[in-house]
């Protein structure tokens, strides 16, 4: 099927000034991205140094991290639109519970316990996520919404490069252990839920009616969903058993002889490398078509995973890693964006529910089977069937799943 041009007012839309409430919600992922990836890349070099744990413990830990929360993105989005868009009290009690777990971290004396904490920061993903996309769904004109979730995934990219660093000089001049460092990551935490709380102001206008009259929605189930989503969200989640978590690149880095410092920096520059593209993919998104960026975005995620099976040595780590990093953030906010496309205004945030949960159930055997073909077989075997899968994928989403844009009246 062939793209449809892009309307003159979409290529003016991406020029235009973002929305206050998009900006602040980029903010938000910013700084909670900061207290993550203070956290997230010392967990593979946790468990195989402190914990001596291997790469199935690290994929069942990722796995069950992704997966645990799914029924609740579902829940918590449809929620928000029961609740007539109100979506900020959950978008807020998600980010506060995953920065009360997620420090505790250090604290951690095995990798059961790790697993635990984990899942209670996933269950506050879990609530946040569909809300907060919904809310930047709602906050924006739907022809700039590429440019809007690409710009929010470059400052979460952002906020990944800043803890990433600020670890990697709290254990190379500070003198700070592990545990110091994942305790010091509650700082830019709550900043960002203290921002959100004060940042995000939702619109009011209908709330009267909602007190009166329940808002009533078709029923929820996989069959209301319109045909080309569930294509989308069945691709979607065959794709989601090949992307394996990011944090295999670092254990392949630790295998390969790479210090923790080094690793460190090499996490910030691959997400540095996702936030210098992902605004611009957004905004190629809006004009080119989202399924475009989601082919190009997904066939070089296939040779970047085949790559990385051959890599030998700390070069070709870099090389590699920063390449993807450069192709997987042009096609993050065209992910989003297809969902907001195909949803009706009052159901956005039970739409993205469906997505994250899709996303989500497929991660616990995704991030096991990757771990066990590695500890079972090699590293090099786990990367490339990976990079195989995805292939299939975008071959999938081409011919089977292709996203056409079509937009709700309410939203014109």
């Amino acid at each position: 099927m062939n793209k449809p041009a892009a309307a003159p007012e979409e290529n003016t839309a991406t020029r235009q000034k973002l929305p206050r409430t998009v900006v602040v919600l980029g903010l938000v992922s910013f700084f909670n991205d900061f207290a993550s990836d203070i956290v997230i890349p010392l967990i593979p070099i946790l468990l195989a140094t402190v914990l001596a744990a291997g790469p199935v413990a690290l994929g069942f830990i990722e796995g069950v991290a992704d997966a645990v929360a799914s029924l609740l993105k579902l829940w918590s989005g449809r929620h928000s639109d029961v609740m007539s868009g109100r979506r900020k009290k959950l978008a807020v009690a998600g980010y506060t519970l995953s920065n009360i777990a997620r420090p505790l971290l250090g604290l951690a004396g095995s990798w059961p316990m790790i697993l635990v904490l984990r899942s209670i920061d996933r269950v506050g993903k879990g609530l946040r996520s569909a809300p907060r996309d919904a809310l930047v769904a709602d906050a924006t004109p739907p022809a700039m919404r590429g440019y809007a979730f690409g710009f929010h995934r470059a400052l979460d990219n952002a906020g990944a490069v800043a803890g990433s660093l600020v670890a990697a000089a709290a254990l190379a001049w500070a003198g700070m252990s592990l545990t110091e460092v994942i305790l010091w990551s509650a700082v830019p935490g709550f900043v960002a839920v203290l921002l959100l709380g004060a940042g995000v102001k939702e619109e009011r206008q209908g709330e009267a009616a909602a007190v009166h009259a329940p808002v009533v929605l078709p029923p929820l189930r996989w069959s209301v969903l319109s045909l080309p989503m569930r294509q989308y969200l069945l691709v979607l989640m065959l794709f989601t058993f090949a992307r394996a978590s990011e944090t295999f690149i670092l254990l392949l880095g630790h295998q390969l002889g790479v210090g923790v410092v080094e690793l460190l920096l090499l996490w910030s520059a691959l997400n540095l490398a996702k936030a210098a593209t992902s605004t611009w993919g957004g905004q190629l998104a809006d004009s080119w078509g989202r399924g475009a960026l989601m082919l190009i975005g997904w066939a070089t995620f296939s040779i970047s995973f085949l790559l990385l099976g051959t890599v030998t040595d700390s070069i070709g780590l870099w090389t590699v890693s920063i390449f993807y990093g450069l192709c997987a953030g042009m096609s993050e906010g065209a992910e989003r964006a297809i969902i907001s496309d195909y949803a009706e205004p009052r159901e956005r945030g039970t739409a993205f529910g469906w997505y994250h949960l899709m996303v989500g159930i497929a991660a616990i055997p995704a991030g096991l089977l990757f771990g066990s073909i590695w500890q079972f077989q090699s590293a090099e075997m786990a990367f490339f069937f990976a990079g195989g899968l995805a292939a299939i994928a975008a071959l999938l989403l081409r011919f089977w799943a292709w996203p056409v844009r079509k937009l709700d009246e309410a939203d014109k």
